[in-house]
């Protein structure tokens, strides 16, 4: 399964530029929703990505929960996610239900008190 459609990786790479444009105008950067839910089926990773880099689309940013209790804001290279392996070797997956309820601060504001992602 790939981890972008071709709709998820446009709305990505437009949130990364509305933030980009908003940094440059010394503008609050928006408070966006995430856009894709991505996990690994055999472990306890999840990552809900709100943008992409539109000068390095191979990052993304987004809540990183890697199952240790402290989920963060933070970057993440789209090729490593790719590359990762749960302990039964699965790849990450896409959750093809997710629709974000809430922006990305609400999530992680959540994740934080729960130690964990609650999507």
């Amino acid at each position: 399964m790939k981890l972008f459609t071709k709709s998820v990786h446009k709305h990505l790479l437009r949130n990364g530029q509305i933030r980009l444009e908003r940094q440059e105008k010394g503008l609050v950067e928006p408070d966006l929703a995430p856009v894709v839910k991505l996990f690994t089926p055999d472990a306890a990773c999840t990552w809900l990505l709100s943008e992409l880099d539109p000068d390095c689309p191979d990052i993304a940013f987004g809540l990183c929960d890697l199952g240790l209790g402290c989920p963060e804001l933070g970057s993440v290279s789209v090729s490593e996610l790719q590359a990762v392996r749960g302990r039964f070797g699965l790849p990450v997956e896409r959750d093809q239900h997710f629709t974000a309820t809430k922006t990305l601060s609400a999530y992680a504001d959540e994740a934080r008190a729960a130690g964990y992602i609650i999507a």
